[in-house]
């Protein structure tokens, strides 16, 4: 068994899907059907069992799910271990948003677990830049929020998250159990410095141009709120001073958090980084 079709089993076995699988492995679907298959001739017995609405796994892809993950992890080990022989044995991850998301909680144990003694940088960035510095060099891969820019870039969607508007306490809108976008547009929005990623200003703004004043980190898009009544968007699901409410947008498509690095960069580090946050943000 190569190690490349143990990664295909294992995204397909994760996903239930192949074409997720095929998406997450940034290859198309007949390839990898093909894979499979001739993995499971060469195990000599069905891995999966195919319906319309996607796979489950059989009894003994049940068994070969647990041998795979164990194979990959002792092999990522070893790329590691070599690459900290060479003196590369660090990687720096860049954090946007809400350190206390449980997600990153479950990924930074995980990952420490998996690499002890690798020299892990944290650089946590504010609003304007949602690649967290990785254009820049500054980071090696970044957990962040989708959509923006994502030109020579690759991406792993981790989580889907809805996305309400924050309101303050006594807005009569604050009353409400959902509000569409278009009662909104008479409000001043949160904007972003002058240079900003376009695509990610346009999500944050509701998909058109808004008027308002300029933030940088979530603290001044909050206070934008409490002290002007500025609109401003969060996913659902974080906590906020009693003075704000949030109420959940009826049309405003969910915001997705993602890993993102480098197109082509071959860091094993970041591999085993993409494979075990992928795993942290499903349980």
């Amino acid at each position: 068994m190569e190690l490349r079709t143990l990664r295909y089993f294992v995204a397909v076995a994760e996903e239930l899907h192949f074409g997720r699988a095929a998406t997450r492995l940034h290859m198309s679907q007949p390839p990898l059907s093909r894979a499979i298959k001739q993995l499971e001739a060469d195990v000599g017995a069905l891995l999966f069992v195919r319906s319309p609405a996607g796979v489950t796994l059989t009894p003994v892809g049940t068994v070969l799910l647990d041998e795979a993950r164990a194979l990959l992890d002792h092999a990522d080990r070893v790329r590691v271990r070599v690459s900290a022989a060479a003196g590369v044995a660090t990687i720096t991850i860049g954090i946007l948003g809400d350190g206390t998301d449980p997600g990153v909680a479950r990924l930074a144990a995980d990952f420490s677990r998996h690499h002890p003694g690798i020299d892990i940088r944290v650089r946590d960035t504010d609003l304007t830049d949602p690649t967290c510095g990785l254009r820049a060099g500054l980071v090696d891969v970044a957990l962040t929020r989708a959509p923006f820019d994502v030109t020579a870039l690759t991406v792993r969607a981790l989580r889907t998250d809805p996305v309400g508007v924050v309101l303050r306490a006594d807005d009569p809108l604050a009353r409400r159990d959902g509000l569409p976008l278009a009662e909104l547009s008479e409000r001043h929005w949160f904007q972003f410095p002058q240079g900003t990623d376009p695509v990610w200003q346009s999500y944050w703004n509701g998909g058109r141009p808004r008027e308002g004043p300029v933030v940088r980190t979530v603290q001044e898009c909050l206070q934008a709120v409490l002290w002007n009544g500025t609109v401003g968007l969060a996913p659902l699901g974080h906590d906020l001073p009693a003075e704000l409410a949030v109420v959940p947008l009826t049309d405003m498509p969910p915001s997705r958090v993602v890993a993102v690095w480098n197109e082509g960069d071959t860091n094993p580090l970041i591999r085993s980084f993409i494979e075990i946050a992928t795993s942290a943000y499903r349980r």
